[in-house]
């Protein structure tokens, strides 16, 4: 039997790791959106945290003498302040389960749809399969759960969907870019911090001395490092070890553990429709992610 490379078992380790530090994060969120906390409040320990962990890289790699301002400032609210402020409030109406479908769930069928779109790059049959999945499992979960669980939960699906566009379009730029890990260490914390944090504590409503210790401590652990800081990371690592399509594939884990846990930990109902909708969308990912075609000649020059 031929012996797996310890970096490439690390690897694998990794991929595992990031499907519970996003699936988590998906729970903290919602617990965090239904605390004394407002969506605000979340958001500044995100960028406040996770910008003054950053700033020292970026001061010392300076990676803006290789960016545009432009490009600072699409790649920085792609996954920045518009997006993060959607995602929390999407969890005000919509339970952590929803999160995982319609975040993480139906990131593949967009991210395929734009390259289709953008760069003319017509997907293989295996994938309109994966992505014809996806959207059937989603829509399942966005018309026969959603009043099984919360009123006027298609409103926070909405917002997730929005959210998910978001990212989609940050890793399509990322990789039409080449963005570098310092020049997201930039965008992502530092710039949203100095755009933000003045803001929030002069002019956005705060509900932090209403808020307990353990709900501040856990949302700025995990919104402004873990998430934020690690996860970029370990997903970094595990697409150098690994490959994209295993942890892509790895990451099909994220909505059916995200709704386990949201059930487990905060109590909350998901049932045997969205259980459904579960079985039908995560093979669909499982099939856009390792489908991997090699990217056309012109896309190596964009």
């Amino acid at each position: 039997m031929q012996k797996i490379p310890p970096m490439k078992l690390l690897g694998f380790a990794a991929g595992i790791t990031i499907v519970f530090v996003w699936s988590g994060w998906i729970v903290a969120s919602r617990s965090g959106a239904t605390s004394a906390l407002t969506v605000f409040d979340i958001a500044a320990l995100r960028f406040g945290i996770s910008g003054l962990v950053a700033l020292p890289i970026v001061l010392y790699y300076k990676p803006w003498r290789t960016m545009s301002i432009s490009r600072i400032f699409v790649v920085s609210q792609l996954t920045g302040i518009t997006y993060f402020l959607a995602v929390i409030t999407a969890f005000n109406y919509a339970p952590a389960a929803h999160g995982g479908v319609f975040m993480n769930g139906i990131l593949p069928a967009i991210t395929i749809a734009l390259g289709w779109f953008w760069f003319r790059d017509r997907p293989h049959i295996i994938q309109v399969l994966g992505a014809s999945l996806i959207i059937v499992g989603a829509s399942i979960t966005l018309f026969g759960d959603s009043g099984a669980t919360t009123d006027g939960a298609w409103k926070g699906d909405l917002l997730f969907m929005l959210a998910g566009l978001f990212f989609a379009l940050y890793m399509v730029v990322s990789k039409m870019w080449s963005i570098t890990f310092q020049q997201i260490m930039l965008c992502s914390p530092v710039v949203n911090a100095i755009l933000y944090m003045p803001v929030w504590y002069f002019l956005l409503p705060s509900g932090m001395a209403d808020a307990t210790v353990p709900e501040i401590a856990l949302q700025g652990v995990y919104q402004g490092l873990i998430a934020t800081l690690v996860g970029l990371v370990l997903v970094a690592f595990a697409v150098r070890q690994i490959g994209a399509p295993i942890a892509a594939a790895l990451m099909s884990a994220v909505p059916a553990l995200a709704a386990g846990l949201g059930y487990l930990i905060l109590g909350e109902e998901f049932n045997m429709t969205g259980w459904i909708s579960l079985m039908i969308l995560t093979p669909g990912i499982i099939l856009t992610a390792v489908w991997n075609k090699p990217p056309k000649a012109k896309l190596k020059k964009a």
